[in-house]
Parts: structure tokens; C-alpha cells; sequence
């Protein structure tokens, strides 16, 4: 079980999310709904893992990822996108973050991704 933050601007994406790691059985510690919250939530609760979404409002998710990362080092990120844009990816990997789920996901992909980094 792994404690996550999720991080997503379409109410609908995170409720599918929670739904699935749900019955993963893994706690989510928080939701948030842009990227300034994204970060702002990863420094308060200390996530395991952040699911963020890489078109985000006031900060994008490659800011977020950058942000993140320099606040803790061995942050474990997992990037949902639904643009096939991999320059833009593939910055985010470089940047630090650990691997990324293409919109639309399924079920057992979203949580084979988490359980490779617990």
C-alpha cells in the first residue's frame, strides 16, 4: 500500500484514479486540483508517489516536476498525460520524474506503474 497524491485538473480523471487505488488498496493522502497545489500538497503530506497530470492550470506539469524534485530529491512521480508530445515527456523524465501513464489509462496499468516504485 502506498501513500499518494493525486494531482489533476478534470474531476472526472480524479475520481477514476481514486477508484482505482482504491481498490489497490492504497491511501491517498490528497487531491489536488491545479499545480501550485500539486506542490503545495507534496511538501504538507509527503506523498510516496504524486499521479500528475502534465496539463495542469498555474503551474504545468513539468514546473511542478522541476519544484518537486528540488524540494525532495527521491520523489517518486508518475506522469498522466494525454499528449503524445515526448519532447515534453521526455523533459519531465530527464527533469526527475519516474515514468509516465498515457490518457486514456487502464486499471492494471495505473497500478503496475505504482507498484514498480514501492
Amino acid at each position: 500500500m502506498a501513500k499518494i497524491l493525486i494531482a489533476d485538473d478534470s474531476d472526472a480523471i480524479r475520481l477514476v484514479l481514486k477508484d482505482i487505488l482504491s481498490i489497490g488498496e492504497h491511501e491517498i493522502v490528497g487531491e489536488a486540483t491545479d499545480g501550485a497545489e500539486a506542490v503545495t500538497f507534496y511538501k504538507q503530506h509527503n506523498p510516496q508517489i504524486l499521479l500528475l497530470d502534465l496539463a495542469m492550470p498555474k503551474k504545468d506539469g513539468f514546473t511542478v516536476v522541476k519544484e518537486v524534485i528540488e524540494y525532495d530529491p527521491k520523489a517518486k512521480i508518475i506522469l498522466i498525460t494525454a499528449s503524445d508530445d515526448q519532447k515534453v515527456i521526455q523533459q519531465c523524465l530527464d527533469h526527475g520524474a519516474s515514468s509516465y501513464i498515457s490518457k486514456p489509462f487502464d486499471f492494471n496499468g495505473v497500478l503496475e506503474s505504482i507498484k514498480s516504485l514501492t
